[in-house]
């Protein structure tokens, strides 16, 4: 599962990514220095690591992570090719989720390609450019399935149900995730992701503010907001500069330095939460005397699919799996104590795995 971040030429997009990831993208001040799309990990913060640890120390503990491609601003016109255009959409439509980071400081060191801030404007200009392409390629795709339905074919029939309010939408220059069930009915959104429309994933803005911001936000931030929850989708706080500054602080000083901000962890923490829970992603647990690992499965999966995350051959030769909840562990003690209390469950294939379940899996293949 991949997260985009897109937003307009120095608005803080790399300088963000740098900081998560410590990749290494350039972060120059002038458009397009992130030529080639750049792909980081960043580690989910999951504070039940530490509390399962207490009761099963571990030789080490691997947390849950989120992959995360940096892409080089888009320009008004990239539908049509302007700027690096096409390659950056195509960029964008392979990710599961975008990250729009919006300029919301002010700095007369960092230019900006439209002259001022205003991250508005900005928004809409990228929405702009995402609807345009989306319009183009829904429209291909309507004529396409319209042929194939004068012939009684009933899969273009259920697409062309789908694709047509879509493409109101888009000619109102309004993104697919408005359409009700976008982001909520599975088969919608198996239908939106299979017409590949950019402007279907879910979206975080990711309002860039100075130092003096980082822990109250802005004016600029607080429009964003308003307008994020105008279109049902979320946004997030975050300095760049301040993370940039954190990342290159001994961990040590780190907290002392946030403090001082007003701040209680690093905005980067936030947004991996925020980012994890924008791709529906949740997380179970393995745990022994080697590791205690998080494992990222997606919400409403199976026990065979959650199992599959480890090794595609626990899922094809799945037998049952043993399951405890944290809580259990931590009154319990141990897993001795767990099966003595009765509260170590075996669950078979149709067990819906919840968000924090410690896991283990029997297999045969």
């Amino acid at each position: 599962m991949q997260a985009g971040i897109v937003g307009l030429p120095n608005v803080g997009k790399s300088t963000i990514f740098n900081a998560l990831t410590a990749a290494g993208a350039a972060s120059a001040n002038y458009p397009f220095c992130t030529i080639e799309p750049n792909v980081g990990i960043l580690a989910v913060p999951d504070e039940r690591l530490q509390r399962i640890e207490k009761y099963i120390p571990p030789e080490k503990m691997i947390p849950a992570v989120v992959e995360i491609l940096d892409i080089a601003g888009l320009v008004r016109g990239a539908s049509k090719g302007e700027g690096l255009g096409n390659q950056f959409l195509g960029n964008i439509r392979n990710t599961d989720a975008v990250l729009h980071v919006v300029r919301c400081f002010e700095n007369a060191d960092v230019i900006h390609v439209d002259g001022n801030v205003d991250p508005i404007r900005d928004i809409q200009t990228i929405e702009i450019e995402l609807c345009l392409a989306d319009l183009d390629s829904a429209q291909k795709q309507v004529e396409r399935h319209q042929k194939k339905a004068k012939g009684g074919d009933k899969e273009a029939l259920a697409k062309l149900d789908l694709l047509q309010p879509v493409l109101k939408l888009l000619e109102e220059g309004k993104p697919a995730r408005l359409l009700p069930g976008a982001l909520t009915d599975d088969a919608i959104k198996k239908g939106l992701r299979d017409a590949g429309l950019l402007t279907s994933k879910p979206m975080l803005y990711l309002c860039n503010v100075d130092e003096q911001s980082a822990a109250t936000g802005n004016d600029w931030s607080r429009a964003v907001q308003a307008y994020a929850e105008a279109e049902g989708a979320a946004s997030l706080v975050i300095s760049g500069q301040v993370e940039a500054e954190v990342s290159e602080l001994d961990p040590a000083d780190r907290m002392a330095f946030l403090g001082d901000l007003g701040l209680t962890e690093p905005g980067l923490a936030r947004l991996a939460r925020a980012a994890y829970h924008l791709l529906g992603l949740q997380t179970y647990f393995t745990a022994g005397e080697k590791e205690i690992r998080a494992w990222t499965f997606r919400k409403g999966a199976k026990a065979p699919e959650a199992a599959g995350v480890i090794h595609t051959d626990f899922e094809r030769g799945f037998i049952r799996a043993e399951v405890y909840s944290l809580e259990d562990l931590e009154q319990h003690k141990s897993e001795v104590g767990l099966k003595n209390a009765g509260k170590l469950r075996v669950e078979g294939k149709e067990y819906v795995v919840q968000d924090g379940d410690i896991m283990h899996f029997r297999f045969n293949v």
